[in-house]
């Protein structure tokens, strides 16, 4: 069995007959099997994938003792070795995204058939686009990231400010913005776009190696699509377990807040409190069972009903800081981040600390790998999830308003969140009202410490509770759609193709994953783990680019010279194209 679109088999690629170009590629087949334990699925995906996670999970359980050493030298050889690479992609992805939108020939072009409209209004799919931008991320770093560059970021490690200082609070929201901002969003856009352009224009199928086609036409039916297949697999199961980790530590310090018992965390050998590995085993059944549960069941009602949660608490929750918080604090914080984002953003996006041997340089060195760099790659393995979502929401859209809504809405509501949330937690400290309590408190603790400062016992026990709700409906929400994604990708796109046992496995194996690793060596094995499996789609994601732009540039000549260039038109294209055979197949 094969996924496919329509014909007629022709790449992008120049022809000797009347037309100085060729219609696009506009059929990429992928077999799939088609019956027994593997119907509807691309074997040569779904199983090296599988092998892959299981490996992973192996390892960890039952070779720990190695697995912290590979994972220690890992952190300070092949991450070092690589930082740059992060820095420089993710520079090159913001560029290349500004220049898809400010030329106007490019910027018009439409994600589907010439004139075709939006699937969705531009309301739903703002809200869409909300609900992909705020979520486990939002509850932990809204006070986390502010804080942790309030006490420590480069200017300080330089000397010229001083931590914890009102002077430390401009630089900590340019990096927590630099973070937060485009180059998350616009890795997000440019996934979206090259998956979302060759399918709804083309009639590829909607899956990682179809935005490759326009580079490497009729190959990525073959092994080096499977290639790519998993690794965004691969990629998708380490970026999201690297969230639900965050959410699951949050998850159970919040549990710990409201009083659901002293065993949920325990002292570290630094003395901060962490989840405790019952909590993290109990949390993991819990929450990755009821996605779990979530996935088989489909997308119906129960998933839009907690969407709906989501969505309801995230406004109530926000509304609350801008009105108990300090509101007004929060905006100026705002319009302030918001001028020093967009004005240092060129340095901030290019700048790469060297180790000189000095001491300073070191510091920074550490800290853009601890920060920086461990973003990237986040976002990185992050794309294939959140991209695959945008693409299937962004059907008849323009390329200039797919990218600057992708990149604009999302980065705004980070924004907001940062400074509302953050910024409240930040005033407390500079006012001496919480007396380091809310900075010296684990990250996963930081937002009920300001709760707790903020509203009375009883109150602060209520709305910590109602955190812990979002955070659970977050989290399950997140994993139902990474185990969906996992199986479209391995199903070549066909989103049905999501088997009963393939959705056991993929859920099992995610709650295995943030487990072993959490209990080995809590978020720094994941983030390492992270990193490091992030890097093979990083060469992934810079061919996507060019992929996209070639896609678009060919698509305009085609156009100059009446060429069609999308899938219906080709149809039709008949006599008048050159003949198959006169076409390379690249």
């Amino acid at each position: 069995m094969t996924s496919s679109g329509a014909d007629p088999k022709v790449a992008e690629q120049s022809s000797s007959g009347d037309h100085p170009i060729a219609p696009p590629l506009v059929e990429l087949e992928i077999e799939t099997h088609d019956k027994g334990f593997y119907d509807g699925f691309s074997r040569e995906v779904t199983i090296p994938a599988k092998i892959i996670v299981s490996l992973i999970i192996m390892w960890a359980i039952f070779f720990p003792v190695n697995a912290m050493e590979t994972l220690a030298v890992a952190n300070s050889t092949i991450i070092s070795a690589f930082s740059g690479w992060y820095v420089y992609l993710i520079a090159f992805l913001v560029i290349s995204s500004a220049v898809l939108v400010l030329i106007p020939q490019i910027g018009s072009l439409r994600i589907g058939a010439p004139g075709e409209k939006p699937e969705f209004s531009r309301a739903s799919w703002f809200s869409m686009l909300f609900g992909a931008g705020i979520g486990i991320g939002m509850l932990t770093f809204s006070t986390g990231e502010p804080l942790a560059h309030f006490a420590n970021n480069p200017d300080i490690i330089r000397g010229t400010i001083e931590a914890r200082s009102t002077e430390a609070v401009r630089p900590a929201y340019i990096y927590t913005f630099l973070h937060w901002g485009f180059g998350a969003w616009c890795t997000y856009a440019l996934v979206g776009l090259g998956i979302g352009y060759v399918a709804h224009r083309r009639g590829l199928p909607l899956t990682i190696r179809s935005s490759l086609a326009p580079l490497f036409g009729e190959r990525m039916s073959g092994l080096p699509g499977h290639a790519v297949d998993v690794v965004a697999v691969v990629a998708t199961i380490l970026g999201v377990a690297y969230t639900l980790a965050f959410g699951v530590e949050q998850f159970v310090a919040g549990l710990y807040r409201i009083g659901f018992g002293d065993w949920l965390m325990v002292a570290g050998s630094d003395g901060v409190l962490t989840a405790s590995t019952g909590a993290i085993i109990i949390a993991l059944v819990v929450l990755v069972g009821a996605s779990t549960l979530s996935a088989l069941s489909g997308v119906g009602r129960g998933i839009k009903w907690l969407s709906n949660i989501n969505m309801a608490l995230s406004f109530g929750l926000l509304g609350l800081f801008a009105l108990l918080g300090s509101g007004l604090y929060g905006l100026q914080l705002m319009g302030t981040a918001t001028w020093d984002y967009v004005v240092n953003l060129p340095v901030q996006s290019l700048t790469l600390f060297q180790d000189d041997g000095s001491e300073v340089a070191g510091a920074l060195v550490d800290w853009q790998l601890g920060w920086t760099v461990m973003y990237w790659a986040w976002w990185i393995a992050f794309a294939p999830f959140v991209g695959m979502f945008i693409a299937r929401i962004s059907r008849g859209r323009t390329i200039r308003e797919y990218v600057l809504g992708v990149a604009l809405v999302p980065s705004l509501m980070c924004f907001i969140w940062m400074a509302l949330v953050g910024g409240t937690a930040i005033d407390l400290e500079l006012s001496g009202v919480a007396g380091g309590t809310i900075v010296d408190a684990p990250m996963a603790d930081q937002l009920f410490a300001t709760l707790a400062l903020l509203l009375e016992p009883g109150t602060a026990a209520i709305v910590s509770g109602l955190v812990v709700v979002l955070l659970m409906t977050y989290l399950i929400t997140s994993a139902d759609s990474a185990i969906l994604i996992v199986n479209t990708i391995n199903g070549a796109g066909d989103n049905e193709g999501s088997r009963r046992y393939h959705i056991l496995f993929w859920g099992t194996a995610l709650a295995f994953v943030v487990g072993s690793m959490l209990i080995l060596g809590g978020i720094e094995a994941i983030r390492i783990t992270m990193i490091i499996g992030a890097l093979p789609f990083s060469l992934v994601l810079a061919a996507m680019c060019a992929s996209i732009i070639k896609a678009v540039v060919f698509d305009l000549i085609r156009q100059k010279h009446g060429v069609p260039t999308t899938a219906e038109a080709c149809e039709n294209w008949g006599a008048e194209a050159a003949t198959p055979k006169d076409l390379a197949r690249t």
